[in-house]
């Protein structure tokens, strides 16, 4: 079978010849840079230039055609030229991490030193406009800087919470549909689609990485306060997101077709380790009107599966999720509470995808022997992969210090276990 169409059978609940695999598709199934050159060294495939940071909010590497072949990779992103600064990902520059890792990095990555010793990232590149990221001295990835202007001297305008959230121009539509065509008669990957805009409420978003003087309500805190206390403005900056998302997903259908098996629809986590951070009844009021319609649309308009990504203890929300028409779930992280396993394959995997779990990346994986590494793959791939409905990925990105040899056993596991004779 190609990649394409073991990725697409499990998809639709049905054995493959090996159960697929993703690693590097998304921004939240992806590999620190500083792992990835350490796994293509360790691989033989360090020959060439340094490696490419292709998000680099996260700083994750590039998972290249060459690497994602080597380790059994099933699946190929697609997204906009601009990352979450606002910039392009062209023009490469030669740039060191802390740990001193030699990358290169987008032309606009513009930085400069806090006294401190940590790393300020501007939007668009722009260092005229105030830093919106900061990498922690010594640290792997940015951190948002919160730049929230006084809500008492600006009165709150719908429109300066859409101001991230635009009409997809001609130029990246044109741009979409060369890298759709390229992909799919280049490749035998599954492609996963990455278009932003219809991820509502995103933390990740909210403070507006890319704008370089946002307005609106753009602090962790006060955001997360006003889904209750200011929760028909968030209703309606959701309801207007969503008009322009479904604009932008008519003409991306246009230009892409159903050359892609995924799409991308929300990042927004509603986990912590003990349980979700809202309820059921506050998911059904403010998100799941427009997680229908966006589900609706695509499942009305394409042949696309629609892919949620929430960390932590969700499972009193999957029935939601899955009744908001969700087709996949990620990261499936099994050490939250009342994240069992064997509870989630058996209550819920005839119904949507686990895309995910196949190892702790919080315990196992950094701290863990290889062989407990080993166990837990075997274990995850046991539980989850019978009757498809599985896409194996550790749960959430791989960081930069997870051991190479930690990594390898995984990918090591992963291909002993995955076919579906074994």
């Amino acid at each position: 079978m190609t990649s394409r169409e073991r990725v697409n059978m499990a998809l639709n609940h049905q054995e493959p010849d090996q159960m697929p695999m993703d690693f590097g598709s998304t921004s939240v199934t992806g590999i620190s840079a500083s792992l990835v050159s350490k796994l293509r060294q360790a691989l033989g495939l360090d020959s060439r230039a340094p490696l490419k940071v292709v998000e680099p909010y996260q700083m994750l590497g590039e998972v290249d055609d060459e690497l994602r072949k080597a380790l059994g990779i099933d699946c190929v992103g697609l997204g906009g030229r601009k990352n979450l600064f606002g910039f392009e990902n062209k023009d490469w520059k030669p740039w060191r991490l802390f740990d001193g890792t030699e990358v290169l990095v987008p032309g606009a990555f513009n930085t400069d030193p806090a006294p401190n010793g940590d790393i300020l990232m501007y939007p668009e590149g722009d260092k005229t406009a105030p830093p919106s990221g900061r990498m922690p001295k010594g640290g792997f990835y940015f951190d948002a800087i919160v730049r929230q202007p006084s809500l008492e001297d600006h009165p709150l305008r719908v429109e300066d919470n859409l101001e991230e959230f635009q009409p997809i121009p001609d130029d990246e539509l044109k741009y979409l549909e060369r890298e759709a065509d390229r992909l799919y008669k280049s490749t035998e990957f599954a492609i996963v689609g990455s278009f932003g805009g219809t991820s509502f409420g995103d933390i990740a978003l909210v403070p507006g990485l890319n704008l370089k003087h946002p307005k609106g309500i753009r602090d962790i805190e006060e955001w997360y306060i006003s889904t209750v206390t200011r929760r028909d403005y968030v209703y309606e900056v959701f309801d207007r997101q969503c008009e322009i998302a479904l604009k932008n997903l008519e003409g991306i259908r246009q230009a892409v077709g159903n050359k892609i098996s995924v799409i991308f629809v929300s990042g927004t986590d509603f986990g912590a380790q003990t349980g979700p951070f809202i309820s059921p009844d506050a998911y059904r009021d403010l998100f799941q009107p427009f997680h229908k319609r966006v589900n609706e649309w695509v499942h009305k308009k394409t042949t696309w599966k629609t892919f949620i990504h929430s960390c932590g203890a969700v499972e009193p929300l999957i029935e939601d999720f899955i009744a908001s028409r969700f087709d996949i779930m990620n990261p499936v992280q099994c050490s939250a509470a009342k994240m069992d396993p064997t509870h989630l394959k058996q209550k819920y995997g005839s119904r949507i995808t686990f895309w995910g779990a196949g190892v702790d990346t919080q315990g196992t994986l950094p701290f863990g022997t290889p062989a407990q590494v080993r166990k837990e793959v075997k274990e995850r791939i046991q539980t989850f992969a019978p009757g498809g409905g599985f896409v194996f990925n550790s749960v959430h990105n791989l960081q930069a210090r997870v051991p190479v040899e930690n990594a390898l056993e995984m990918f090591k596991a992963v291909e002993k276990y995955r076919s579906y004779k074994h």
